[in-house]
């Protein structure tokens, strides 16, 4: 019989269903429908759902999970399939437990499917303290990493979603934290084509995405997630994204309370209804049914958005029996198991970037009797993980790595040294009560492992924690509290110092750079990061992570933090040279490059090219490679930037072994964007470089080798 109601009957569209179901609800039942925690309707069978889930590296704030390295050190692997990879076992454990979940009736916040990640936005000063949450600061490998992020989470049925991805905070966002309620981010469209927006267009296109997270800030004087310009005519308009938009948390409330764009809350509402704007993170847009007795909104819009924010419940197969869904037989053991830890083993090990080493590292521990491991962050798990994290059944600082690889043949002492940005670490102690400890342990070893940075207690998210401390930004890049200090007193002993910097962002260690043998960043390293850390130093692995960002020398070179023109930021733009450069890593091995073929030396605009090259690993101990192309414009009528980074390819090398790699390039990578916002592509010479590094000079000095060099024509 065909009694069965169109919404339930799987052989409709989703969209057909969604409709049918739309307009067997009341005005009231659609607009609690729109709030993040949207209540079930039982007399149509929808159950209660929270739209608002974490899984920024790992499923998050939902109880135990597998916990990989905070974005920032994912986006250091310059590896999109790890990336693909590491998102698909996110989504695997994500639906296990939200199935695991809803059978004991737990539907609430953080245990859906519907994850508010990953956040693409562009790291573009690193002062902003939710840069670790992002993939850097180029908007190529922004894109690449995202797309394949979307793509493991999202799955590859044709019909159904595993999980639906967010990009986020669309758009023009990337701090100051403390005023992101009322700040207006003005861009120019040229800065928006060219560097904000790339990432948000990829993930829509290429990628397709399910959600768009709008941002706290305006851009350009309208609040993002109630603007026309971003909403309506770029994202669905120019792109023509079909998925759900939703607010950031309260966001709404700033456009009449912080922005005064509105008056009222109804006002509000309807605007960000009306521009495209369906889901509210928060209660606001309870309000809606003011609006629409006030004729602000229309019950069509309303219609339009549940439609969409149905459409995408039904394709998580929230509205289907279980044996018609893929994703629904996903066992709970695979949630923290053994191959998905070894896995975010894997991205930390592959994440840690080699900043210097005089030869000192690696450590031979048949040579060593006693180590110092010193440091605030030498023992300390908040300085595995980030912030947006999950819970982990296990936990291995540094302290603990270095132990599991030396076991009792070697002496360890420790010593905090300092508080991480106090000047004490007992509060009744006297200032700098653990410097002479640390000096003490380091005169009785014979090598150093000095464990500094920062953590997501005092880096991270405006109304967090990490209040005390600039609203979650940083004032300046040094090293904060009795860091330094610490840092020069056990330098002074004459051991040998190593210094592993724990960070989600990019730190002025220029006196470091002077004088210690050996700097290794490892980021926010995960639950097991102090066993990539280990296994690091004492040659286990050789480390092949590249800066997503550029580390700079001092804040002064920067514009103000609240300039967002891209002029003299990243390595795009800039005009000093940095201290250690965006796509910098050193490694144990020597790798080679030789062969840069171009499979055209001219080409029609419009035309696209591939450019081979061989890599030939020189050295001893096998390792991955990071092979970098970046493409220089040299007669652009507009600004352009110094190069662009157009390719990315890591490969792994036994010790002697020789390997051709290819590059695809596409048209539009040749591209210049003009003063309006329109790509263009001129004709003239084109430079094509191609090596483990950027082709500035400091790059080259740092790493004794120029990228190769060819010359493309555009006709």
């Amino acid at each position: 019989m065909g009694d069965k109601p169109v919404y339930l009957d799987p052989s409709y569209s989703f969209e057909e269903r969604a409709k049918d179901l739309v307009s067997r609800m009341t005005t009231e039942e659609k607009v609690s429908q729109m709030l993040h925690n949207s209540p079930a309707i039982e007399r149509l069978g929808i159950p209660a759902y929270n739209w608002w889930n974490e899984a920024l590296h790992g499923v998050a704030r939902a109880g135990t999970a597998t916990m990989f390295p905070q974005a920032i050190g994912m986006a250091a692997t310059f590896d999109e399939e790890l990336i693909y990879k590491t998102a698909d076992v996110i989504s695997t454990e994500g639906r296990a437990k939200y199935h695991a979940n809803s059978k004991k009736g737990d539907r609430g916040i953080y245990k859906g499917l519907t994850f508010w990640s990953p956040n693409i936005n562009i790291f573009r000063d690193p002062r902003w303290g939710r840069g670790q949450e992002t993939y850097g600061e180029d908007p190529y490998l922004t894109t690449r990493l995202g797309v394949a992020f979307v793509k493991g989470i999202q799955g590859n049925d044709p019909k159904y979603l595993k999980a639906a991805a967010c990009a986020k905070h669309y758009a023009v966002h990337s701090g100051p934290e403390a005023l992101r309620h009322e700040f207006d981010a003005v861009a120019s469209k040229k800065d928006m084509y060219e560097t904000y927006l790339p990432a948000f267009k990829a993930l829509v296109q290429e990628a397709k995405v399910e959600s768009v997270m709008g941002a706290y800030n305006r851009t350009n004087g309208e609040p993002c997630c109630g603007s026309k310009t971003l909403l309506t005519d770029i994202l669905r308009g120019e792109w023509g994204f079909k998925g759900h938009v939703v607010s950031d948390c309260w966001a709404i409330s700033d456009f009449h309370l912080k922005h005064h764009v509105t008056r009222t809350a109804p006002e509000s509402v309807a605007l960000a209804v009306r521009n495209g704007c369906d889901l509210n993170c928060g209660n606001l847009f309870g309000n809606l049914l003011i609006a629409l007795k006030e004729g602000l909104i229309t019950e069509e819009e309303i219609d339009k958005a549940v439609t969409r924010l149905m459409v995408t419940r039904m394709k998580l197969g929230m509205f289907d029996p279980d044996d018609q869904v893929p994703y629904t037989s996903i066992p709970y053991d695979v949630v923290d198991c053994k191959e998905h830890n070894e896995l975010a083993l894997e991205v930390a090990k592959k994440s840690i970037v080699l900043l210097k080493n005089d030869g000192i590292l690696p450590l031979d521990k048949k040579k060593i009797r006693s180590i110092a491991v010193i440091g605030p962050n030498a023992d300390s798990r908040q300085a595995l993980v980030g912030n947006y994290e999950g819970t982990a059944s296990e936990y291995v600082t540094v302290l603990e790595g270095i132990r599991e690889v030396v076991g009792d043949d070697v002496r360890i002492y420790y010593s905090i040294g300092c508080h991480l940005y106090k000047d004490r670490y007992q509060d009744l102690g006297e200032p700098d009560d653990r410097l002479a400890e640390a000096v003490i342990c380091a005169e009785n070893a014979d090598v150093v492992v000095l464990c500094l940075g920062l953590d997501s207690t005092i880096e991270g998210e405006e109304m967090h924690q990490s209040n005390v401390y600039g609203s979650g930004d940083k004032y300046d890049l040094n090293l904060p509290g009795q860091q330094q200090k610490l840092m020069e007193a056990v330098y002074a002993t004459g051991k040998p110092v190593i210094l592993v910097l724990l960070t989600g962002s990019a730190l002025s260690v220029t006196w470091a750079d002077e004088h210690v043998p050996a700097i290794l960043n490892a980021w926010y390293p995960g639950a097991l990061g102090g066993r990539a850390v280990a296994s690091v130093l004492f040659g286990e692995t050789n480390p092949s992570g590249r800066l997503p960002v550029t580390f700079y020398r001092t804040t002064e070179e920067l514009p103000e933090f609240t300039d967002y023109s891209m002029e003299n930021r990243t390595y795009r733009f800039m005009k000093n040279e940095a201290l250690y450069p965006f796509g910098f890593g050193l490694s144990y091995a020597q790798f080679e490059y030789s062969d840069l073929k171009l499979s055209k030396d001219k080409i029609k605009a419009g035309e696209g090219f591939t450019v081979s090259v061989r890599v030939t690993h020189t050295g001893k101990l096998a390792g991955d490679e990071v092979a970098q192309v970046y493409i220089k414009d040299v007669e652009a009528s507009w600004r352009v930037p110094n190069w662009q980074l157009s390719g990315i390819k890591r490969i792994k090398l036994e010790s002697g072994e020789s390997r051709e790699i290819t590059f695809e390039i596409l048209p539009e990578q040749l591209a210049v964007v003009n003063d309006d916002g329109q790509s263009v592509i001129e004709p003239g010479d084109f430079e094509i470089y191609v090596g483990g590094s950027q082709p500035d000079p400091r790059s080259i000095r740092l790493t004794g080798k120029a990228p190769l060099k060819a010359v493309l024509k555009v006709e």
